[in-house]
């Protein structure tokens, strides 16, 4: 084969999985000597190619830890978020288009908000063979909701207030009318899981998912093959798959370089565009609700301190973020999660930037001297070690003293995040504002990371999210959810500099639809469902 005809065959792979535009396609086709009426040819054949089942599909993400397990409730980072979706359906998805449509539930209705039918799709079958009943959605969900419950998910369903079965529906009593409920029941957490005498085994990993699991090591990997009775006759190309925990960015990048994997989340920032140069790897890079955040827990001093933490909010050069972790794959975040993709964004709140004068007055009204401790690892995000220090080198032009440490990568979601006073974190986003306030904001959720609960503020927040649940009046519900938002801004506990693109790095042979789901890396954590072997 000529130096062309690799060249050629390159590109078309490239035009197939959505990283290369038609038009980049043709012109660059052209420009290696191609003729245009060929090259358009070429093109429509490549649009034309429909998906083609077979082969392993490897994927490597930079999540994953030991303590990891199968049981929905427990789920807390990408790795169990993609192994969540391996096996299971919810009741409801977001599309690659980011609009919401029905999974295992194939309409959903209601008349006030309060009460909400889901209707399952008829000849639904479990990995086990059993048919999917309404009793397995309410004992799948009902996990979350027990009084004993640790759910990172539970509080997205406190107001909840029943459930019950109505022949192939499912009937959900609400305390307060919420419009956005349907978003809510496809959080990854809420995997339908076959049920017996009214209980799940969580740990069982029996769902109805695209494939079947054959093997999980907490930490490691899952690997499972394809389910021949999936009720999507249109997705699980892949006869089996395996995703791999990989935490260490530079051994995922190298595993993509030299064949080991297909596929990888979080592509380093710094060398993405050498990782771009190999000519078996495509870069796909999505824009959504990803943020990179420092959680002060506002119950542990000095944190409980509001004048210290509007001095920290005010210490950061948020633009050398930007610049020098995130090379410009990203935007400025102004200590809110709502990001400008989110329909009621409050674009009206005034960019926070770095301020020494008025950030060293704040830290000198709230009387704090000594050092303050910021626990990080790149177990939070691609560049968190970098980020912390140079928050701590800006921090020092104000005379604050931070200090760095350093957390070991394995065991730092359940061991530092959500328990040390300061720490870095990510957080996907969500496609609608309330589900990202239910997630991790609201009082009742464990999620929780900065424990702002108890302040004025936080009361008037919740009270704030309940009203804009039940609005549906846009003009008022999008008032309601920018005083939310400078809420959070104001007095939360969260610093959130930076909102992140996300970016993979794909090989060549792997190819997927042309529209890509931004929700989450890896098309909605959706790949090894959506993508397919060119």
């Amino acid at each position: 084969m000529t130096k062309t005809n690799e060249f050629i065959m390159r590109q078309k792979r490239k035009l197939a999985n959505g990283s290369l535009s038609r038009r980049d396609f043709i012109s660059s086709a052209v420009a290696a000597g191609v003729s245009l009426p060929a090259a358009v040819g070429i093109a429509e054949g490549a649009f034309a190619s429909t998906p083609k089942r077979g082969g392993y599909f490897r994927m490597a993400m930079g999540h994953g830890q030991t303590t990891d397990s199968l049981d929905p409730a427990t789920y807390e980072n990408g790795f169990m978020t993609n192994t969540g979706y391996l096996y299971g359906n919810t009741l409801t998805e977001v599309a690659p288009n980011g609009k919401l449509v029905g999974d295992l539930a194939e309409s959903y209705e209601t008349s006030d908000a309060k009460t909400w039918v889901f209707t399952l799709r008829d000849g639904m079958e479990f990995h086990n063979g059993k048919t999917v009943a309404p009793e397995d959605v309410i004992a799948s969900l009902n996990h979350h909701r027990g009084e004993d419950s640790m759910s990172a998910a539970k509080g997205n369903l406190e107001k909840v207030t029943d459930i019950v079965a109505d022949g192939n529906s499912i009937i959900f009593e609400l305390e307060d009318a919420n419009a956005d409920f349907p978003y809510l029941v496809s959080d990854y957490h809420f995997q339908i899981i076959a049920s017996e005498n009214g209980e799940i085994d969580p740990l069982s990993g029996i769902g109805t998912g695209p494939y079947v699991i054959d093997s999980f090591e907490p930490g490691v990997r899952v690997r499972g093959h394809r389910n021949p009775n999936y009720y999507k006759s249109d997705r699980a190309y892949f006869d089996e798959v395996e995703i791999l925990a990989i935490v260490d960015v530079s051994a995922r990048q190298n595993a993509l370089l030299n064949g080991s994997v297909n596929a990888i989340d979080r592509a380093d920032p710094k060398t993405v565009a050498l990782l771009a140069r190999a000519p078996s790897i495509v870069i796909l890079e999505t824009t959504g609700t990803l943020h990179y955040t420092m959680p002060m827990r506002v119950d542990t001093p000095p944190f409980d301190n509001y004048d210290l933490r509007m001095a920290l909010k005010l210490s950061v050069k948020r633009q050398e973020l930007v610049d020098k972790i995130l090379l410009g794959h990203g935007a400025l975040g102004n200590d809110h999660p709502i990001s400008t993709a989110n329909q009621f964004h409050a674009g009206n709140i005034a960019q926070r930037e770095f301020d020494p004068e008025m950030a060293a007055a704040h830290y000198k009204k709230s009387g704090h001297s000594g050092t303050i401790q910021l626990s990080t690892s790149d177990a939070a995000f691609p560049g968190a070690v970098d980020a912390a220090q140079l928050i701590a080198a800006s921090a020092a032009e104000v005379g604050i003293d931070i200090e760095v440490v350093r957390e070991p990568t394995d065991g730092y979601w359940s061991n530092v995040w959500n328990k040390k006073p300061w720490v870095t974190c990510y957080w996907g986003g969500r496609p609608t504002e309330d589900w990202m306030f239910s997630s991790a904001y609201v009082e009742g959720t464990e999620w929780n990371d900065t424990a702002w609960r108890d302040s004025p503020a936080a009361k008037r927040f919740n009270e704030v999210v309940i009203l804009a649940r039940a609005e549906i009046d846009q003009e008022k519900r999008r008032a309601l959810y920018e005083e939310a938002q400078w809420l959070i801004h104001d007095d939360g506990g969260a610093l959130i500099p930076m909102f992140a693109n996300y970016v993979m790095g794909l090989s060549t042979e792997v190819a997927h639809a042309e529209e890509v789901a931004a929700n989450w890396e890896m098309d909605g954590a959706k790949a090894c469902e959506r993508w397919w072997f060119a």
